[in-house]
């Protein structure tokens, strides 16, 4: 770790820093919905899978904006594309807040995940290319853990502000990313890796799907293992807390609090394990220790044992997830470094979208028991997870740029 720490320069450090806070305050926007899916449909008058669709179409259209973004960042660079990308999710995040009936409110949402799946794959490309080799576990964890801290930013939010300013104040909030333009614009240069690739001839992003379809088969598969993994985890667990337990918004926004703590814990301890493991093994280890922990996150009775469990799974599940900004990365041609990661990605988004549905109806066949449906799948996509990876190679500290 030490070693990883030495040597930046203010560049770096501002690079890292940016995308960061333009994942994180991606995900606090995302997060915001899971709490106020109940508020929402009472506003509208619809039952609350009717709002629940909206998780579902802003996970269905992040493809769509990993590879559009991505292409613009492949061609014209990561950095204006950045800005671009995060300013379009804040206007949107903050037009959710007037949204005047569901069919609207879905509309938004849908525009909101197309600009939300642009944001990733640039972010990290961006990063990658311009940090150090040794320093990528580490950075790879501070990035990726910009997920769970956007989530609870979001928990801290709803815990103490939503009784105030209720949902529609709540995307209001949504407007302050686009201050991170700002920032870019002033501090942040463009990716050297994009630089030294810019006169290098491109090839379409057909002939790249040929030449990679094996790999990028692969990818997909995984990252669809990996988002069942996260949103199996945590996108129906406030219902959970309130529906299963009668949790009120102050405890079930405390949990969250707790367990998105671990979550980012996970993810810089094992990122920075990744850079002496391995990609793979360390990938493998997070997934595997997630399984026995699954019992007390998902069955336990009290407050304490439940958010012990909560923040002990996430501390595993965004422990695996710490390790792939820099494992996608490695793995991704050079000349699709922008397009490659973020599309995988978000096309295993696109395929686990239907896990909020899959969980609510697995819990509807158990009485209404999320537990079973939290654990079923949890427990798949980490033994998913850890056979995949294995099966897969490694690249670690390959040459970008």
């Amino acid at each position: 770790m030490l070693q990883a720490l030495e040597g930046w320069n203010p560049v770096q450090k501002k690079v890292v820093l940016a995308s960061f806070l333009g994942w994180m305050l991606d995900a606090f926007d995302f997060f915001l919905l899971v709490f106020v899916l109940g508020a929402v449909a009472r506003e509208f008058g619809v039952q609350r899978p009717a709002v629940a669709l909206a998780i579902t179409l802003t996970l269905a259209l992040r493809p769509l904006g990993a590879f559009v973004f991505g292409r613009l960042a492949d061609r014209f660079g990561r950095r204006p594309i950045l800005m671009l990308d995060v300013g379009l999710y804040s206007v949107l995040g903050f037009a959710t807040a007037f949204a005047p009936n569901l069919t609207v409110f879905l509309v938004i949402r849908a525009l909101f995940g197309v600009a939300m799946g642009g944001e990733w794959g640039i972010g990290a490309s961006l990063t990658m290319e311009t940090v150090k080799p040794e320093a990528r576990g580490l950075v790879s964890g501070i990035l990726q853990s910009g997920y769970p801290t956007g989530y609870l930013l979001a928990s801290v939010v709803y815990a103490q502000l939503y009784d105030r300013i209720g949902w529609r104040g709540m995307f209001m909030i949504g407007l302050l990313p686009a201050v991170l333009v700002l920032f870019i614009r002033r501090h942040v240069p463009e990716s050297p890796g994009w630089s030294a690739q810019r006169a290098a001839p491109r090839a379409t992003v057909f002939e790249t799907l040929a030449k990679y379809w094996k790999l990028a088969l692969y990818a997909i598969l995984l990252m669809t293992a990996f988002n069942f993994f996260s949103h199996g985890t945590q996108d129906i667990y406030p219902t959970f807390l309130q529906d299963q337990h009668g949790f009120n918004a102050h405890e079930t926004g405390n949990i969250a609090i707790i367990y998105n703590i671990g979550a980012i814990l996970g993810g810089w301890a094992f990122g920075i394990w990744s850079q002496q493991l391995g990609r793979r093994r360390t990938i493998v280890i997070a997934a595997l220790l997630a399984i026995p922990v699954t019992y007390l996150w998902a069955f336990s009775t009290t407050f304490a044992t439940l958010a012990l469990g909560a923040f002990l799974i996430q501390f595993c599940v965004q422990g695996a997830w710490g390790v792939i900004p820099a494992h996608l990365n490695e793995l991704s041609p050079a000349t699709a470094r922008a397009t490659f990661p973020g599309t995988v990605y978000q096309l295993g988004n696109f395929i686990a979208s239907s896990n909020a549905v899959l969980q609510t109806s697995i819990a509807a066949r158990h009485g209404g028991n999320y537990g079973v449906a939290l654990a079923s799948v949890a427990v798949t996509a980490a033994l998913v997870i850890a056979v995949l990876t294995g099966l897969g190679r490694e690249a670690r500290d390959v040459q970008m740029g």
